[in-house]
Formats: structure tokens, sequence, C-alpha cells
């Protein structure tokens, strides 16, 4: 059961220790492979890993980068019908067997389709758990292995409709231990399907801001469905070491040598956000035929198409998806 892993980095120094901790920490070693865009100053040196056959890889002059959107769809063109998709950033770490773990729980929550087409094409998501760094040099981490309950994604109640049709995501702890239901998307852990890379390719024209709302609602429109798991086997560095700073995309010193500037970038990506909802961008980067904006904020509590808010708490209150049966379509309940 291949799984395609597409890791999309921009001067990130944890790049090398994410693929050996996906590799050295999978059950089955053989069946990964990896697809690496590597926006960098210095790329790494592939062939020196041993099993850099499983390894598709791409250095990007940080010159020509356009982002991490434009990375990840660079990505996804290595992608040869693999059984399984998993999109992480470049700065993750591994639980031991995380390979045979997701792929335990994406069939036990389709395993209910024969009850609902709702579970017919399932994705896992979250915002992994943190981890921080002990030591670089001897590639020492300390993960935050403590809380093994399901982490929930709502939307945040002090940035809904910031700008256009964004609105700021969140991930909240609860004291629930089961799958739950899940009404976003988050960038940085996305498991499922492989044919999910077919139906739907990444946008190169998002930037930043819109990448993971977008992204959503395309898959949610062609009937894919969102799930939280508990104790995710993932693990997101969210802060930077004392002594290893990362450089972003939007970095001043980078920016400056481009001639398209990540100002102009993050605007275009926020109008192609409410194009999307407005039902103004084309095939295949669109909104899909089998659900609607309608049947999204019937669960969701959101209506993407007015900007508005139709129930706070379904969008904004954990305790609204714990307390969902997730073998029962949300529609359902």
């Amino acid at each position: 059961m291949s799984i395609f892993i597409s890791i999309a980095s921009y001067q990130d120094p944890l790049l090398v220790s994410t693929i050996f901790s996906a590799y050295s920490n999978a059950e089955n070693k053989d069946d990964l492979i990896f697809s690496i865009c590597d926006q960098s100053d210095n790329g790494i040196s592939v062939h020196d890993i041993a099993f850099s056959s499983q390894i598709h890889y791409e250095h990007v002059d940080t010159l020509f980068s356009k982002g991490p959107c434009w990375a990840r769809h660079r990505a996804q063109s290595f992608f040869d019908n693999e059984d399984f998709f998993l999109q992480i950033d470049s700065h993750t770490q591994f639980a031991p067997c995380w390979d045979t773990i997701f792929i335990k729980q994406l069939k036990k929550i389709s395993d209910n389709q024969a009850e609902d087409d709702y579970f017919k094409k399932p994705i896992i998501t979250s915002y992994p758990r943190s981890f921080k760094v002990l030591d670089f040099e001897k590639g020492l981490f300390s993960l935050n292995t403590g809380d093994r309950n399901t982490q929930v994604m709502t939307y945040r109640k002090d940035g809904l409709f910031l700008k256009g049709s964004f609105s700021r995501q969140v991930s909240i702890s609860t004291k629930c231990t089961n799958i739950t239901h899940a009404i976003l998307m988050a960038a940085g852990c996305i498991f499922t399907k492989g044919t999910f890379v077919k139906e739907i390719p990444y946008d190169p024209n998002y930037y930043f801001y819109g990448e993971e709302l977008s992204m959503a609602l395309r898959a949610f429109t062609r009937g894919y469905s969102f799930f939280h798991i508990p104790d995710v086997p993932l693990f997101h560095l969210y802060t930077d070491t004392s002594d290893r700073s990362r450089k972003l995309h939007w970095d001043p010193e980078d920016d400056e040598k481009r001639a398209v500037k990540w100002t102009e970038l993050d605007k275009d990506s926020l109008n192609r956000l409410d194009d999307l909802f407005a039902e103004k961008v084309e095939e295949p980067m669109n909104l899909g035929k089998q659900r609607s904006l309608e049947d999204y904020a019937l669960i969701s509590g959101i209506d993407l198409k007015n900007n508005a808010v139709l129930d706070i708490d379904k969008a904004t209150k954990p305790n609204f998806l714990a307390s969902l049966d997730w073998k029962v379509s949300p529609f359902k309940q």
C-alpha cells in the first residue's frame, strides 16, 4: 500500500530530519514515495540518502519561488497513482508506525460507506501536536505526546471573515478520545486516498491566506468528508529554535530580489478565494457539483457565499463536533 508524501519546504534546516523521521518511523518503509519541492539557497544531497530511489526531489532557487501553494502544486506533479496521499510541512516529526495508524484509521472511517456515502471519500486532517528541538546536530527532539485526545479544528471567533471570504482557523484540544467529524482542513496534515491528487489538484494561484479553506471546499463539494482522529502520529514545529531560525517566504531579504512581491501574491490569493465562492474560478480549480456551499453551511454554521455566520456554536465551538456521533453523517444529526 504505497504512500505519496508531499513536502513543500522553504529555507528549512529541518527538511532532512523530516524525511528521515518519516522513513525510520514507518512500519512499511519500502511503500513510501517522497516528493519534495525544496525552495532554498542550498539544496540537499539526495543521492547520499540510502533510500534516494524513493525520493522525487526538485531544488528551486528562492528568487523564483512563489510560495507554499505553488510548491505543493509542483510536488504533486510527481504523483504516480500511489494508494495514499500524505501532505506535510517540512518541519514535522513522526510517531512509530505512523503509516499503519493512518491507514487503519482511514479504513475504519470508510467502512461506514455501506451505510452512507458521506464516508466514501474521507480525509484525515489536523493541526498536529508540537515538538521541540533539544539538539539539532544530534537530531534530538521532544514530542508533545502528553495530550492524546482529539484535536478539533474550528473557525476562530475573533477571526471570522477578516479579509473577504477568508477566516482564521484554530486547533483546540478536547476531552474526546474518539474520531470526530471535521469542518476544516490543515495543509500540514492531510491523509487520504491517492485519488485525491487527481480530483483536487493543488491550485498554485493561492499564496498563504485562502490555501486551506479553498482546498477544503473544493474537496467537500466533490464528495470528500473531513475527520479528526485522536493521538495523531505527526508532530509540528510551531516556533523556531533559538539557534536555527527558519526564513519564511515573505522574508524581506529574499522578497526584495523578486519581480513579484509577496504582498501582490497575497492580494491575488484573497481575491481568488472570493472568486471561488462566487463560482468564477475555472475547472478543475473550481467548486464541485456533488455538494453545495449551502450543504457546507448546514454542517459548519458558515455561509461562505454571503460571508455570514449562521450558527456561531457550530462554527467556533469544539464541543459541538465532539458531541456528534462520528459514525453518522452530520447531515443526519
